[in-house]
């Protein structure tokens, strides 16, 4: 889309939003008011820098006469590149999901129990993070290890802003080095877990048909084996057209469980139906885990050393205690920037 469609498209949104038989149509009115802000700083900057080439044209004439505007023209001609560079990074394509909420599943991998006692410390880190940029997170399930870590783990996290614009480069393979607490020799051991991450879905973003489920039910259990209760609440639905199996046990309701495990299956759906639509989004997870393999690494987090590495960027970084707490903001900005450049490379 170029600017003269994007800043037609703009007028007519604003007619339409001023508009009160719009306004009577909530969801009509979230869609063009959703737009409406999405155009508003493209079309800001377009003016503004618009505005600042009319008076730039004007201080050269002025300056040509009377040297005293020099100065002026000077200043105006500085801030012409620095719009110019800003309207095209606003004018780079987004990500459909930017504006989506998350669900994380994150799972031991190798290194059984040192793997699921990481997967609590990523559990850990994330909710802090969320906590400390003012996301709200939920426990949709999960799945404890004897030691108090996890086997598996969903996490719901819901914000604001678009929480998948900052937290889809979370998955892959996360390799932890470090002295495990079952360690008796003290010597350094490598093992990896995995995070998933979707988009959360809403209804009508996934059509689920009633008929293209299968619904069991099961007994929860705990960690070594311990019955969690005395009834079969777990749920496990088939999605039998895609084949896509969800289990979840962690609420003591039937009906709860089969709404988180309904909740996921749709974010996975979603992100089965942009990856066959389009091929871009396949890029997108290119890096997220196939299998919980050291191999497949996309982070580091280093012990000894305190030191986190993200390989897809050349990250680095010796504060490895404070990225576990939450501060993850480096890091997810350095994934940010490579993003960034990859879509101005391939949009010029």
């Amino acid at each position: 889309m170029n600017l003269d469609e994007i800043m037609s498209e703009y007028a007519d949104l604003e007619l339409r939003l001023a508009d009160p038989a719009v306004h009577a149509d909530q969801s009509k009115a979230r869609t063009y008011g959703k737009r409406y802000a999405e155009l508003t700083p493209i079309v800001a900057t377009y003016r503004e820098l618009e505005g600042v080439r009319q008076d730039l044209a004007a201080a050269r004439e002025l300056a040509a006469e009377d040297p005293a505007f020099a100065e002026e023209a000077a200043e105006l001609e500085g801030r012409v590149p620095v719009l110019e560079e800003k309207l095209t990074r606003l004018l780079v394509p987004r990500d459909p999901n930017d504006d989506k909420d998350v669900i994380m599943e994150i799972k031991a991998g190798e290194g059984g129990q040192e793997s699921a006692l990481f997967a609590g410390d990523l559990l850990r880190m994330y909710l802090r993070y969320a906590e400390r940029v003012g996301y709200k997170t939920e426990i949709i399930d999960a799945q404890h290890s004897d030691l108090g870590g996890y086997k598996d783990v969903t996490v719901a996290i819901k914000g604001r802003e678009g929480v998948w614009s900052r937290l889809k480069f979370e998955g892959g393979v996360h390799r932890v080095q470090r002295v495990p607490v079952t360690e008796s020799q003290g010597r350094i051991h490598t093992s990896a877990a995995g995070v998933l991450v979707y988009p959360e879905a809403e209804e009508v973003d996934v059509q689920i048909d009633p008929n293209d489920l299968r619904i069991d039910v099961f007994r929860s259990s705990g960690p070594g084996g311990q019955s969690v209760n005395t009834t079969d609440s777990a749920v496990r639905i088939t999605h039998l057209p895609t084949g896509v199996v969800v289990s979840c046990q962690n609420e003591k309701s039937q009906l709860q469980n089969k709404e988180s495990a309904l909740r996921i299956l749709r974010a996975r759906l979603l992100v089965m139906a942009q990856e066959e639509a389009e091929a871009a989004a396949m890029a997108e997870r290119k890096s997220q885990v196939r299998t919980v393999d050291r191999s497949e690494r996309i982070r580091t987090y280093n012990f000894p050393e305190n030191r986190i590495s993200d390989h897809r960027v050349g990250f680095k970084a010796y504060n490895l205690d404070q990225v576990l707490d939450g501060d993850l903001d480096a890091v997810i900005q350095a994934l940010l920037d490579a993003e960034l450049a990859e879509k101005l490379a391939a949009h010029s």
